[in-house]
């Protein structure tokens, strides 16, 4: 599906408005420089497992360069702004994950991290009514985020097994790749 299209039809789904992403905007204040102590726990939780951690150390500075990545895709989230260049970001980032191996069973739980971090720190900073919408929003662009992702995993797994791979991690890596290096829409 055209992430754009998508996009529309999963702010439909979930409810998201241009309040919410009015409330995320001025979240970002608030959230924003919480970026790098949420990057540091996101890839020490990674770094733990012995899959991840050796898909994160297989190339030197690759985690420092990460580290980067991720405090820009966590800005992206208080950006207020969630349009077609939006979607193609976040299906980008999922057919990059897919490629290297990393999964829905890694950035799932990946994600938990980044929800629980990011939701103590808007309960202890926000107070009175203001914490649910502010909660509200939010809840509702990562569930927006895993989605885009997720189908960006789906359109590769379906590529890898038409181009006759048969080992489902193959066929998911061979198809992000073959996607990636056609520069698909």
């Amino acid at each position: 599906m055209d992430p754009g299209a998508l996009l529309d039809l999963l702010k439909r789904r979930t409810g998201f408005t241009e309040g919410h992403a009015a409330m995320l905007r001025e979240l970002g204040a608030l959230m924003v420089p919480l970026a790098p102590e949420i990057a540091l726990a996101f890839y020490d939780y990674l770094g733990r497992d012995e899959e991840l951690g050796a898909i994160l150390h297989a190339v030197p500075g690759r985690v420092e360069r990460l580290y980067g990545t991720f405090i820009r895709w966590y800005s992206e989230l208080f950006s207020g702004t969630y349009d077609r260049a939006y979607a193609e970001g976040r299906r980008r980032i999922g057919l990059v994950h897919a490629r290297l191996g990393i999964g829905p069973r890694a950035m799932v739980p990946a994600m938990g991290i980044v929800q629980e971090l990011s939701l103590e720190h808007m309960r202890s900073a926000l107070r009175g009514a203001e914490i649910y919408g502010a909660v509200e929003a939010f809840e509702k662009i990562l569930a927006i985020e895993v989605a885009l992702i997720e189908e960006s995993y789906l359109e590769a797994l379906s590529l890898g097994l038409a181009l006759g791979h048969r080992d489902l991690k193959e066929a998911l890596a061979q198809g992000a790749a073959t996607l990636l290096g056609a520069g698909h829409p």
